[in-house]
């Protein structure tokens, strides 16, 4: 019905109309007003070009590629959108599309302070460069687009650059994130090595002829690599810190799809480049999925940074598709593809689940930081009164990110789940404690993310108001709400039609190389039609009009039996004292339970601070103040000492720096010289 020349015409459309929106903001970077409206109005634009080109090639698999030539055959711009690129362009324009609408009144408030011309011109090429990277064909291509996309989010992230904060969370970011790239050039240098060719299509039909070991080196450099931009730990550190100090809309767009272009690399490489992944390839990602959800959900719960619990948890939700991912490559390599496209269309569905819920709960949580103007859940309590809308989308999203029923949540989590069962029950002992270890930690994570979002609601939106400036906040500006309103619709929709979205998933799934010699009739095997149709029967239309029904007949039966009964407003009798909000257990309190149970990892610290009356007489105390935290256990051990190393061996090598040129010159000598024997072998 649709050809891939039309699906190719949106997906130029999009980028063009991002350039111009990029341009026209600097053009007008002395109107805020114009600037903001500009930009955001052409990222709308290109996002709703995005949907359609991405929407084309999913459902009618409209699929396109094409070269835009150059003089220098090297700096050609390839691109090629299959359903996986499809896939991941459709979940960066959506989401774009209405973080942009969220811009347009959230920017506001950053007029006269900062530039919101810069602004809208790294918004838009961090649009186009996300998409460009799920589309490029071939490794400098690739390359080239993957440092664009990095720099242009490094420069959101120290977008408020009057907050050293963010501009020490921005310079970590910088630096992971071109560490990370290092590991990637050197994985893709050894694949041209071996094939003698940049062009990744190229690259995947000579993938035979590349030694295993060559393979091997390949799949670490490219988990480190593309893993850092996950934010897989170890390799997370600057997540927690970036995420929260870019203005609201960058962190939903950096946290709920960015990130995933690490996931989309993994995904291209081990399952469509190299198809032929051995069994510890699964398993280490498994295991590496299992730690990242569980410490991620660990971590979030510690802090009251109401963005820094988000941005944990997004820790957490890569974890979680990893689990996915991981359990996918074992069983292709077990020769069981019906399960591996199970656990890699689960690995996607929560790749486009954890994009809306959580790129909601950023939005919603910039809602509340514009009115509050801090990030400190401490300092919030009882906005749901000042704030009732938006604190009605941040529940949904909140219940969503909980997997709760009929959330989307729910379903890729339990799918996920019957991915890693079914690894426990057919598979051998070697691998089914890997298994075993991944279902228990994803069964922890659901249960400790469900406890940290009531902690993130319940500090934020109810009890009492723990500081003077709740009682001035006000709703939200109508775009930021209609923003939110379609992502907390959407995690219902998603939810309601997850049958329907999972059948175009594993269509996303079977178009990999690692899956085409599955047979064309996979979808008649018993196996497979018996898990469609399990999941289509909990997930379709029904168990919304179920739900309905019966919260309508509790309503009536609570009606019926209240209906005569007057309601009295009076004080809480509580013991002839006065109500505050010191008598609230805060966010660091709720959470003091789980931290004492896991101090061995997260190190609980506690400093008490003391101020006497006077000094001479220690026994009447002015003012007590506890401040508890947690050590982070990654720089402790980890980087902490790998930056004691790396300073001692630049001592030892800076001796070599002697002032004398022809010293200079004789190193280059020998460098070339080695470079010709290292070439000539």
């Amino acid at each position: 019905m649709f050809s891939a020349f039309t699906s190719s015409i949106f997906f130029l459309a999009a980028l063009t109309l991002w350039m111009i929106g990029a341009i026209g903001s600097l053009a007008f970077m002395k109107n805020d007003q114009r600037a903001n409206l500009w930009g955001n109005f052409f990222a709308i634009f290109g996002a709703v070009a995005g949907l359609i080109s991405s929407f084309l090639v999913l459902v009618f698999g409209s699929a396109f590629s094409f070269n835009i030539p150059s003089s220098l055959h090297l700096l050609s711009l390839s691109f090629n959108v299959d359903k996986l690129s499809g896939f991941f362009i459709f979940a960066i324009s959506l989401i774009s599309l209405f973080t942009s609408i969220y811009a347009l009144g959230y920017v506001k408030h950053y007029y006269k302070k900062y530039n919101i011309g810069t602004l809208g011109f790294f918004y838009n090429i961090f649009l186009a460069g996300m998409v460009i990277v799920s589309s490029a064909s071939s490794i400098l291509f690739f390359l080239i687009v993957w440092e664009i996309m990095s720099l242009a989010s490094y420069f959101l992230v120290i977008f408020e650059h009057k907050e050293r904060s963010n501009i020490q969370a921005g310079s970590l970011y910088f630096i992971m994130t071109h560490i990370g790239t290092a590991f990637i050039t050197l994985a893709f240098l050894l694949l041209y090595h071996a094939t003698g060719t940049l062009d990744f299509e190229i690259i995947k039909s000579n993938i035979g002829a590349v030694k295993p070991l060559t393979k091997n080196i390949v799949f670490i450099l490219a988990l480190i690599g593309f893993g850092t931009k996950a934010g897989i730990i170890p390799f997370h550190i600057w997540l927690p810190s970036a995420h929260p100090a870019a203005p609201s809309h960058v962190s939903a767009l950096m946290s709920g799809v960015m990130i995933k272009t690490g996931i989309y690399m993994l995904i291209r490489i081990f399952m469509d480049i190299m198809a032929d992944a051995p069994l510890w390839w699964g398993v280490v990602i498994l295991l590496i999925g299992a730690i990242s959800s569980l410490l991620g959900v660990l971590y979030a719960l510690t802090e009251h940074d109401i963005k820094k619990v988000l941005a944990y948890s997004s820790i957490e939700n890569i974890g979680i598709i990893l689990l996915g991912l991981g359990s996918s490559l074992i069983f292709w390599s077990m020769n069981m593809k019906p399960f591996a496209i199970l656990g890699l269309t689960a690995a996607l569905f929560h790749t486009l689940n954890h994009a809306v819920f959580k790129s909601l709960l950023f939005m919603g949580a910039g809602a509340v930081i514009s009115e509050m103007h801090t990030r400190n859940m401490e300092e919030y309590g009882g906005l749901i009164k000042y704030m009732p809308q938006t604190a009605f989308f941040f529940l949904l999203g909140s219940m969503s990110i909980s997997a709760l029923p009929p959330f989307n949540g729910f379903f890729s989590e339990w799918l996920i789940f019957q991915s890693l069962f079914k690894g426990i029950s057919g598979s051998d002992i070697s691998v089914c404690w890997a298994f075993m270890l991944a279902a228990g930690s994803l069964a922890f994570t659901g249960g400790l993310a469900a406890m940290c979002f009531v902690n993130v609601f319940g500090a934020t939106f109810l009890a009492r108001p723990r500081s003077p400036e709740v009682y001035h906040a006000k709703e939200s500006n109508v775009t930021l709400r209609i923003g939110m309103f379609a992502l907390a619709a959407l995690t219902l929709v998603i939810g309601i039609t997850a049958g329907t979205v999972t059948n175009i998933l594993s269509g996303v799934a079977n178009d990999l190389a690692i899956f085409r010699s599955s047979p064309p009739a996979y979808y008649s095997t018993p196996l497979t039609v018996g898990l469609k149709n399990n999941f289509a029967s909990i997930s379709m239309p029904f168990i919304f009009i179920s739900l309905v029904l019966v919260s309508a007949i509790i309503f009536f039966i609570v009606f019926l039996f209240t209906r005569k009964r007057k309601i009295k407003f009076g004080t809480t009798w509580d013991c002839g004292t006065t109500l505050s909000p010191r008598m609230e257990i805060t966010a660091t309190g709720f959470a003091n339970s789980i931290i004492a149970i896991f101090r061995g990892v997260l190190k609980p610290t506690k400093q008490v601070s003391i101020k006497y009356r006077d000094e001479n007489m220690r026994y009447f105390p002015k003012t007590e103040t506890v401040k508890l935290g947690t050590k982070d256990i990654y720089r402790g051990y980890f980087y902490r000492p790998l930056h004691i190393f790396t300073i001692k061996v630049s001592e030892y090598v800076k001796r070599i720096q002697s002032g004398n040129i022809n010293m200079y010159i004789l190193y280059i000598l020998l460098t070339l010289i080695a470079i010709l024997l290292i070439v000539a072998v």
